[in-house]
């Protein structure tokens, strides 16, 4: 079992999350304007720890997937403490520091638990130090996430939001490429290579800080990629979900002056590549096992007189053949979950931690992360359901149905109430943890002023020679009857392109844009769709349903602003492979991970 940050049982953090202590330390909006002196304190000694060489100190404050950073550790060999004082931090003989969320979240939490002191103490001692992602941003001198909130102030810098009026996309999610700009030692394996980022917030270098950065990546402008002063270490991207290459980075700082570690193989990452993810459609099948299936137009029975659910394989199993296939993102769509209580859903849960046990890519999880009272009467925000699927393994999850509600809310009334799940998971974890899953159908019209919505023109005529359609968003409903329950989609008044423009208000980070006609058929991707909706956000959006050849995902990327493509049945039947696509890809010109 996983020991909870600062406690000693799992009850006792879910007890401190749904607690007002919880809402105190994650939820408090109040802007941190208090200075801080960061000189070593005399109330603290460093010394060095007797648990050996093979002991990682981790700094785990309790918010998003830190689970991935233990498997990596522990995948390389190396046992975990946990910190649970700051004494923790002080006689740590090295420290890991892997922040995931906010930055005024991951303050207020260090500052209450008395931690911040310590870290810059130990650091300014030149103790082994490697902090990832936020555990980067919190090293410089404020942030304007939600601010301007102050951070430790051992850099000197402000942490700003991207530009995206430059065309570039905010959040900056996936792999991209480094220039090394010093002996950083950790990076020697990195090379030519691409690694994955995922944050909307950058430090930029600057000649107060030139002394530190080690590497920078260019996205619309140069950020801070990693920087190094003697032990202490920080990367911007996150190595325990960039493969064989993030593998090394870890090894490296874990064993210095080790010899003979495997170098992968040489790339020529040039800039952010495109992403080839695999889908994994999750349910029980009438036996009671969980199985993948896939759908054809979201029927996932086989057409035959037993009518049983289409069996593709094993969770697990398949999401650790895709890793090694090359696939940069495996994405789990749990799609019965919302069927029983979500944290009673151990299977799924099982699933993160099994996959994330092996699989050091990015994995993103959907279906039943909504707000939920049980038979008891107890209540349970979406925000705590969210937390224990990140708890489990998931870096990112993705919120369908009651993202649809939310915006139809919003586009009624125009106010951000707050309460939204989409919201709410948001403001902890960083829009860049929250995927937005849209399920539109065409509907066709002869005149893009016979609706009030967005309208496209078609390629293929509607049944009446219709040339326009806008897309109808879709949720899931319930059928119940004494032998069973069954699913189906129900259309709402409001269109993808509007929904699409809603949820990125929200606090959405990225869209993963279906499309009910095409589910299944094998003949290309709905490019009127994914061209009209990703020309219209400036957040990534994941192109899927209806890729059946390699030559579909490079028409995706260069006919649409499309920063992903999906696929789940040509990948599980072994149709075309992962590697064929991403081969095409690459003699086609476009930028991919190999």
């Amino acid at each position: 079992m996983e020991a909870p940050p600062f406690s000693s049982s799992s009850s006792q953090l879910l007890a401190l999350r749904s607690s007002s202590t919880y809402s105190r330390l994650f939820l408090r909006s109040n802007l941190r304007k208090t200075h801080f002196n960061f000189k070593p304190s005399r109330n603290f000694s460093v010394r060095a720890s007797s648990n050996g060489d093979s002991v990682v100190t981790l700094l785990d404050y309790g918010a998003g997937n830190v689970r991935s950073v233990r498997n990596a550790i522990r995948y390389l060999g190396f046992d975990i403490k946990d910190v649970q004082t700051p004494e923790d931090i002080l006689n740590a003989n090295r420290l890991i520091f892997p922040g995931v969320g906010a930055f005024a979240a991951a303050m207020d939490v260090l500052n209450e638990k008395g931690m911040a002191e310590a870290l810059c103490t130990y650091i300014e001692c030149d103790r082994p130090f490697l902090g990832i992602c936020l555990g980067l941003q919190l090293l410089f001198e404020s942030s304007e996430e939600n601010g301007p909130v102050n951070g430790l102030g051992l850099i000197p810098g402000v942490v700003q939001r991207f530009d995206s009026s430059n065309g570039f996309r905010v959040p900056h999610i996936g792999w991209n490429s480094l220039q090394i700009r010093k002996d950083s030692e950790i990076l020697d394996d990195v090379g030519a290579q691409h690694v994955y980022f995922v944050h909307s917030y950058r430090a930029i270098p600057s000649d107060e800080n030139k002394d530190w950065v080690s590497s920078t990546c260019n996205y619309g402008d140069n950020f801070i990629a990693s920087v190094r002063k003697g032990n202490v270490h920080a990367v911007q991207f996150h190595p325990e979900k960039s493969g064989d290459v993030g593998l090394s980075v870890l090894r490296r700082f874990l064993q210095p002056k080790s010899t003979g570690t495997k170098k992968p193989t040489e790339g020529k990452a040039l800039k952010l590549a495109k992403r080839v993810i695999a889908c994994l459609d999750v349910r029980t099948n009438d036996k009671g096992d969980l199985v993948v299936t896939k759908g054809d137009q979201y029927d996932v029975r086989e057409h035959t007189k037993e009518n049983e659910v289409r069996n593709l394989g094993k969770p697990v199993e398949l999401a650790g053949q895709y890793y090694k296939d090359g696939a940069d993102e495996v994405t789990f769509l749990n799609i019965t979950g919302f069927r029983d209580f979500p944290l009673g859903d151990m299977p799924m849960l099982q699933v993160l931690r099994y996959t994330s046990e092996n699989v050091f890519v990015p994995l993103t999880v959907g279906g039943g992360i909504r707000d939920f009272t049980d038979a008891n009467g107890r209540h349970y925000s979406s925000l705590e359901v969210a937390s224990e699927y990140f708890r489990s393994g998931a870096d990112k999850i993705s919120i369908g149905s009651d993202a649809v509600y939310a915006a139809e809310d919003y586009l009624r009334t125009g106010v951000k109430t707050g309460k939204s799940s989409l919201e709410q998971i948001s403001k902890v974890y960083g829009n860049q943890a929250v995927v937005v899953s849209v399920d539109p159908r065409r509907v066709y019209v002869k005149h893009p002023n016979d609706v009030e919505f967005k309208t496209v023109r078609v390629t293929n005529l509607g049944p009446n020679g219709e040339e326009f359609a806008w897309y109808q968003c879709t949720v899931s409903i319930l059928c119940f009857s004494f032998t069973q329950v069954s699913g189906g989609r129900e259309g709402r008044p409001i269109g993808a392109y509007e929904l699409a423009k809603a949820v990125e208000e929200l606090g959405a980070g990225e869209i993963l844009l279906n499309c009910i006609d095409c589910d299944g058929q094998g003949n290309g991707f709905d490019i009127a769709l994914i061209k009209s909706i990703s020309d219209a956000v400036s957040i990534p959006v994941i192109a899927s349903s209806g890729a059946g050849a390699a030559e579909h995902f490079s028409e995706v990327f260069t006919k649409t602003n499309a920063s992903a493509a999906l696929a789940a049945g040509i990948f599980h039947r072994k149709e075309v492979p992962i590697r064929s696509v991403k081969e095409h890809l690459l003699k086609e010109g476009i930028e991919v991970r190999i």
